[in-house]
Order: structure tokens, then sequence, then C-alpha cells
């Protein structure tokens, strides 16, 4: 289910054809579900939500022009872009491949994944980076206890309950205030708050006056880096938050050596090692281990990612 097909239109007739569009969708006629959706969006012509369940179904149909007419419609009524038209438009290729997705698509996303996040990764996709990042971060750093541990990213706390052991301090950051709400229940972090990973490190929330720069031992982002095209942002907020000789460990989706970063179907961003390195050391990190590994299995296939740890240089 997407975001968009939670979306009423308000409208009893329109939201009837849009139910029957997405009946004829499941048995697979895309191009008769296009035309019924065509036929709700006549009557609530203002409907993001439907414009968007259109795109989805002029693709499926191939029908690439319907589609990307269907995501410009979208933006025009929806420019904060909660479904991520802009990112679906680039990998129909009508579209340049933007340096972040759209922080309420993000946020919207992972509020309504938020209750079945842990059983649906854990379980269905055999989901294995909190624990394979905790292991690479026991090899590389055998000396005790870390005194603060940042976890950007931290979804539900699935990395935190694999540092808590190791961490005198541990918050969590995270765009999706339902998903901190999911860890806030484990009770494993001592502080958690909001925050965006695509800001400025002035306005990103993980900075106060409670929260000084300099104040991590380590920094995590487990599985987080996927939502983020260009990674200098986020390398410069962990360069302001990671002390001198204390340590990030991260990992990307991974898309071989020589390539930047690219937006994938699944409207995630794969990234290259050279790339990665380069933005780590610009912020003034120095890789430790980069471990190639399957993060995950998506439709059946497994999907590579890259493990990195790296210390803050003083």
């Amino acid at each position: 289910m997407t975001i968009a097909s939670q979306h009423s239109s308000g409208d009893l007739l329109a939201d009837r054809r849009a139910d029957y569009a997405r009946m004829l969708a499941e048995g697979g006629d895309f191009s008769g579900a296009a035309e019924l959706m065509e036929q709700a969006l006549e009557i609530c012509p203002g409907w993001a939500a439907g414009w968007f369940r259109l795109a989805e179904f002029a693709e499926k149909a191939a029908n690439g022009k319907a589609a990307a007419a269907a995501l410009g419609r979208v933006l025009e009524l929806a420019p904060e872009d909660p479904f991520g038209a802009t990112l679906r438009l680039a990998v129909l290729g009508a579209g340049a491949v933007p340096v972040s997705p759209p922080s309420r698509y993000v946020e919207q996303l992972f509020d309504d994944y938020a209750q079945r996040f842990d059983t649906a990764l854990v379980d269905r996709l055999d989901y294995s980076v909190p624990q394979k990042l905790a292991a690479l971060v026991d090899e590389g750093v055998s000396a005790g206890r870390f005194g603060t541990v940042t976890d950007l990213g931290c979804g539900t706390g699935l990395f935190g309950e694999r540092i808590r052991d190791r961490a005198g301090f541990l918050e969590g950051f995270d765009l999706s205030a339902n998903m901190l709400a999911k860890a806030r229940e484990k009770q494993v972090y001592d502080r958690l708050a909001q925050a965006d990973l695509s800001l400025s490190p002035e306005d990103c929330g993980v900075f106060d006056a409670a929260c000084p720069t300099g104040r991590a031992d380590l920094a995590s982002a487990a599985d987080v880096l996927m939502y983020l095209g260009d990674l200098t942002p986020v390398f410069v907020i962990a360069a302001k938050l990671v002390a001198a000789g204390g340590h990030f460990a991260f990992s990307v989706e991974d898309v071989g050596t020589e390539e930047t970063y690219v937006l994938r179907p699944s409207l995630r961003y794969a990234h290259g090692e050279g790339y990665v390195r380069e933005r780590a050391a610009e912020a003034g990190f120095a890789v430790l281990t980069s471990r190639q590994t399957v993060i995950r299995m998506d439709a059946g296939a497994p999907v590579t990612g890259r493990l990195f740890l790296a210390r803050r240089l003083g």
C-alpha cells in the first residue's frame, strides 16, 4: 500500500471509482485502472493523492508520458511533495535526480511505517544492518564503553538496542515522530528528539544548548544514508557532532567504486565507495573499515550494501 492510497478524495463517487481502479490494478489491468482513476479525477481534480495513484497505474501500464504528466499535477497541488513525486519523476527520466528526497515525503513514509517497521524489516526482509553495524563497532573499537552515543536516524531503536550496553548516555534522533514514539516504548534511549539530516547543522535539530557540538564518542547512521543523495550535509553534521578521536559507523546501499550516487526504482539512493570516502575525508574522518555485505532482501533479491567505520581526526 502506498501513502497515496490512504488519502480519500472526500467525494464518495470519486472514492468508489478509485477503489474499482485499485481492484483492476490488483488484477493486472493497469490501463483499465488508469482510465477509472481519470474518471475519479474528473470529479475531484484537486485530489493530489489521486493524481499520484494515476501516475502509478500509468507507469505500470508502460505509459511514462501520462505518468509524468500526472506527477507534474501532483507537485502543483502538493508542492511540499509528501508523495515523493520528484523522486518518481527522476526514476522515469522525466526530471533531475534530487540531491535528497523531500523531507515531508520521508517523514510521512516512516510515520506510516512505524507500527510494522520491526516486523516487516526483520522478519520479512531479513534486515541485518543494526546487528552487523554493531558488530563492526565491536571489532573496530575495543576499548570499553562510549561516554555518549548518538544514533542518527534511530528509527524504532534497532541499533540502539544493540549498542546500549556500551553507551554511558544514548541519544537518538529521527525525522519521524511515530518512529521516535516506538523507540521511546523500548526504554533504551536516554534522550530522543526529532531531526532532519538533510539540513544545515544550525537547522537540523541535532544541536542546541543542551546538545553541544563535539559531544559524541560514537555516532551511528544505520540504514539512513540511502534516504540522502548528496552526503555532504550529513558528514558536516557528523563532523560537528563527533569528538576528536571518536567514531562514526554508518551504512549505504552499494553501487560500486566509481559511481557517486544513483536513485534506484525503490526511491532509495545507492552510493559509490569512492564517493563516500571522499565525503568522509572532506569532513575530517579517516575510514578504518569498509565492508560489503547483504543488508536485506527486496522482492526476493538480495540488496548489497556497505558498512563503514570511520574515526574523527583531531
